[in-house]
């Protein structure tokens, strides 16, 4: 137990340069408390105590702002950054060194008795506000821009913005350092500005075309009303 909560303090200073000491860490960040409540409650929720597993992750809830059903699967290395209105479904599927920024939404797309939560793969960041939604897959290493809505299948080593998500490939990039990956949003594709220039593009190339034929045409006017036939009259 001790060697977890060192490893859960570690990962705090290794993803948030604000933290300064450990007490600090112990007794101000509502995400590692979100994350000891959760623990107490999927021990009680894997042994069928669902009420009282419930009413823990209900206590999580009151008291961090971070609501994680005890049902939920996360792995190590999980980092909740502030935290409030974070939303993680009974059917998630979190694996390691994951991490979520406020308001983040895990959530379902079915009232039915099923998988209906997302399964996000290892090394992701998933930035404020973002929402993804149903039983799909996040892949490893990818990133989820702020605000995004990700309701498709998303490809390992992508980077998803935009409402709906549009995935743009990471064109094989690695991450090195998975201690201190980043979101880097300044550093995000703005797959709708992008689309946006390659319309504009084909607008204006077209247009080109449109031009160099209306010539083409005037031309063959000019030959058939002046009956022109060439420099000598030919």
């Amino acid at each position: 137990m001790f060697a977890r909560l060192r490893e859960d303090i570690a990962v705090v200073f290794e993803r948030d340069p604000a933290a300064r000491s450990t007490w600090e860490v112990l007794v101000c960040y509502p995400g590692l408390h979100a994350q000891w409540f959760y623990r107490a409650a999927h021990w009680l929720w894997l042994r069928r105590l669902h009420f009282l597993a419930r009413f823990v992750s209900h206590l999580g809830r009151f008291f961090t702002g971070i609501e994680i059903h005890p049902g939920a699967t996360i792995g190590r290395g999980f980092f909740i950054d502030h935290g409030m209105g974070v939303v993680i479904g009974e059917t998630a599927e979190i694996g390691d060194n994951v991490t979520l920024y406020h308001g983040v939404t895990l959530g379902g797309v079915s009232w039915r008795k099923e998988k209906r939560h997302p399964t996000v793969g290892d090394h992701v960041v998933v930035g404020a506000g973002a929402k993804v939604l149903g039983p799909i897959t996040i892949g490893a290493h990818s990133r989820i821009g702020a605000n995004s809505v990700v309701v498709k299948d998303v490809e390992p080593h992508s980077v998803v913005v935009g409402v709906p998500g549009r995935v743009r490939h990471r064109a094989g990039e690695l991450v090195e350092d998975a201690r201190h990956e980043d979101l880097q949003h300044n550093l995000l594709h703005d797959t709708t500005m992008e689309l946006l220039q390659q319309v504009v593009a084909r607008l204006t190339a077209v247009e080109a075309e449109l031009a160099q034929e209306e010539l083409h045409l005037n031309a063959q006017k000019m030959v058939e009303r002046n009956g022109y036939q060439g420099p000598w009259g030919i």
